[in-house]
């Protein structure tokens, strides 16, 4: 079984807290970490932005990306919301069976 951390920046607490009980209600999900108050500066629309925001840490089965994307597109409040993953290599075993069992 392979595994992932989704990260995905959010907006307000507000927002964060909608996709995170969401996820893990439907199951995409076996936990989300809320990270608070990051500042991100980036480029939008030919303009720099410097924001305030959150970090969503999402734990999941490999496979559910595309699911979990969909959700998050669904109810995220940006247009263009980051969603990326990287591979969990390495974890502990009681950790990564708890994600599996968790999640469908």
């Amino acid at each position: 079984m392979s595994f992932i951390l989704i990260m995905c920046t959010v907006g307000n607490a507000e927002n964060a807290k909608i996709i995170a009980q969401t996820l893990v209600k439907e199951k995409l999900t076996a936990c989300v970490n809320i990270l608070p108050q990051i500042t991100s500066i980036y480029s939008w629309k030919n303009e720099i932005v410097n924001d305030s925001e959150l970090i969503l840490l999402i734990k999941t089965k490999e496979k559910l990306f595309d699911k979990v994307k969909d959700r998050v597109l669904e109810l995220h409040m940006y247009e263009v919301p980051e969603i990326i993953s990287f591979k969990i290599e390495s974890g502990l075993d009681k950790y990564l069976d708890w994600i599996n069992k968790e999640t469908i």
